[in-house]
Order: structure tokens, then C-alpha cells, then sequence
């Protein structure tokens, strides 16, 4: 579950950052139904076109693996994060964004749940291209300019809005349950894009956070792993429809995402940590200045620190379920 909080808090950093923000909107209009495609989930790299502004939303569902069926010994049943934002972009080449996290999590009956707003994320993205040596992206693009390398580099943090010391219903202070983290986090990233072929577009994405050690009221003292996330992907245009403004992408996405240990009091805690490889296909679907996506994000590798103790922390998904919508205007 701390895993999880921290997914939600900074969903659009690396399971999309700014550029995670806005998935999808890699063109407009009719850039869109002949530029290159974008993932379901990873930061890509497409900036927002000067003065235009996105609203997006996202919903990751999270349904969990459970091992014991004592019910008294309630486990993670299944969690949603849910993701709104504002982005707009300043320049042709720089974006920024604002997102507000929701997350309900929720454990087998008898169990403690957690439900509320958590920690505000802001972001900032420079966009650049390479044509004849790396440059600013500039205000107006062709067809054939979009097939160069695009790249992005995205940073920010959390902000500590959300209620670190919310109380479960027995009284008690989890970490991984809670809403927010207490002190900023830190963000850095970089994505690159390129289209392959007129109907193919390749996207890479790394990126890593940190936290801070944050006392909470209870008097522990806890500071969530770094992580680091490769993310690579490959959307291939299925259909498109120029007079009704219509496309449809498949898309494939593998993500390597690397959790470091937490440390609990100054020890690194037990049952934190490790190593997940995610398998995400999925669609994107744009109709005029909207943008679509829904994806099934399975782990196919988990190499956890503790795997038999981390019941509810990634890696140990049945699956999440991606959805997101955004609209430019």
C-alpha cells in the first residue's frame, strides 16, 4: 500500500508525469490523425501547442492478488486513484501542470480502509527535437517535422496538501494509507518519441523519485523508497477517419519499474522493495480535440524484496486497469 499512495500522489511524474498528464494528445486536430501516437500510461513526448490548455482525468483501478482466507486477517482488496488535472502551455516548448490525486483504498471486510484527496502535484515540461543538432520545439511543426526525434525533459514534486496524520478507523497512523506524504517529493525525467513509420510511433520514458523523512504525529518517523521507472512503448494506428476526425491506436507498453526499500525509523523496513516488470496493452482512441485511453496493466515479473510479506503493493496486482480522458482547447 505505500507503493501504491505514492502511484496515485505522483501519477502524473511517472505513470505520467506532465507528459503522463496529457497522454494521448501527441497532435490536434488533424496533426493527430496523421502525426505520431502516444501511450496509454508513460509520459510522452509531446508538449502542449502555445496558449492551449488540457484538461484530463485518470482513473488507475488496482484489483489485488489475496492469500489468506482467514477472515480475521482482512487483506489489500482493491484500490482506485483517481487523477484530475490542468495543464497549458507557456511556449511552443514549455509545458506546466497542476493535478489533484483522489484514492480510496480499500481492504478485504473487517479491514481498514482510506479514502481521500491527497498531496497536489506540480509539474513543468521543456520540449526539444533534433534536426540538425537538438533544438527547442519549435512554434509550428509539419507532418514531416513530427517524425523527428522529439524529447522532454519533465520535473516537480509533490506539494504537502494532503492530511500526512489521517487516522484510520481503529485510531492508528499507517503510512501507506495516508494522505499525503509531509514534506515535498522530487521528480526528474526524460522521454524521447520518435515515428517510426507513417502509422508507428516508439516512445521511451525514464524517470525517478525521491522523498523525504517525515515524522508523523504518532512519533514514527518514515521515508518511502526512491524509484526509478524505464518505460518503453509502441502505438500503431489502426484506423483513422480525416472527415470525422477520428482515430484509433493499439498500443503496447512495457514498464520497469525498480522500488528502493523504505526506511522505518531510521531501519529499512521489511516487506518494502524490489523489482517489477508491467505488461500494459491497450487503446487510444482521438475524436476531434479529445483524447481516449483504457489499458490492462498485468505484472508478467516481481523480483520484491519480501514477496510473501508485500501483499498489496505492486507486483502483486490481479490487474490495474488504465482509463484516462483529455480534452485541448
Amino acid at each position: 500500500m505505500k507503493r501504491l499512495l505514492r502511484a496515485v500522489l505522483l501519477a502524473p511524474i511517472f505513470a505520467a508525469l506532465p507528459a503522463r498528464a496529457h497522454h494521448g494528445v501527441a497532435g490536434v486536430g488533424a496533426a493527430a490523425l496523421e502525426g505520431p501516437g502516444a501511450p496509454v500510461e508513460s509520459a510522452s513526448s509531446a508538449v502542449l501547442p502555445a496558449g492551449k490548455t488540457l484538461l484530463y482525468a485518470k482513473l488507475d483501478h488496482a484489483k489485488f492478488k489475496t492469500f489468506d482466507a482467514d477472515p480475521t486477517h482482512p487483506e489489500s482488496d482493491y484500490a482506485d486513484f483517481w487523477m484530475v488535472g490542468v495543464g497549458h502551455g507557456f511556449t511552443p516548448w514549455f509545458s506546466a501542470y497542476v493535478f489533484a490525486p483522489h484514492h480510496a483504498k480499500i481492504d478485504e471486510p473487517g479491514g481498514l480502509d482510506s479514502k481521500g484527496w491527497a498531496d497536489v502535484s506540480v509539474m513543468g515540461q521543456i520540449g526539444f527535437k533534433y534536426d540538425d543538432g537538438l533544438k527547442l520545439v519549435p512554434a509550428h511543426e509539419s507532418l514531416d517535422d513530427l517524425e523527428d526525434w522529439h524529447f522532454t525533459v519533465f520535473f516537480g514534486g509533490t506539494l504537502p496538501t494532503g492530511d500526512a496524520n489521517h487516522r484510520l478507523a481503529d485510531g492508528s497512523i499507517d503510512p501507506g494509507k495516508s494522505l499525503g506524504f509531509g514534506k515535498p517529493s522530487f521528480n526528474l525525467g526524460f522521454t524521447a518519441t520518435r515515428q517510426l513509420s507513417r502509422d508507428a510511433t516508439f516512445n521511451l520514458e525514464a524517470s525517478t523519485i525521491r522523498f523525504q523523512e517525515y515524522r508523523y504525529a504518532d512519533g514514527n518517523t518514515m521515508k518511502f523508497g526512491g524509484e526509478t521507472r524505464l518505460n518503453l512503448s509502441l502505438a500503431q494506428r489502426l484506423f483513422a477517419d480525416a472527415e470525422r476526425r477520428l482515430r484509433v491506436d493499439g498500443v503496447l507498453e512495457a514498464q520497469y519499474l525498480r522500488l528502493g526499500r523504505d526506511i522505518e525509523n531510521g531501519v529499512p523496513a521489511e516487506a518494502s522493495g524490489g523489482k517489477v516488470l508491467y505488461l500494459l496493452p491497450g487503446v487510444r482512441l482521438y475524436k476531434g480535440g479529445m483524447s481516449f485511453a483504457c489499458g490492462i496493466k498485468k505484472a508478467v515479473w516481481t523480483k520484491l524484496n519480501e514477496s510473501a510479506a508485500q501483499q498489496g503493493a505492486e507486483g502483486k496486482e490481479k490487474y490495474r486497469l488504465i482509463f484516462s480522458v483529455s480534452t485541448l482547447f
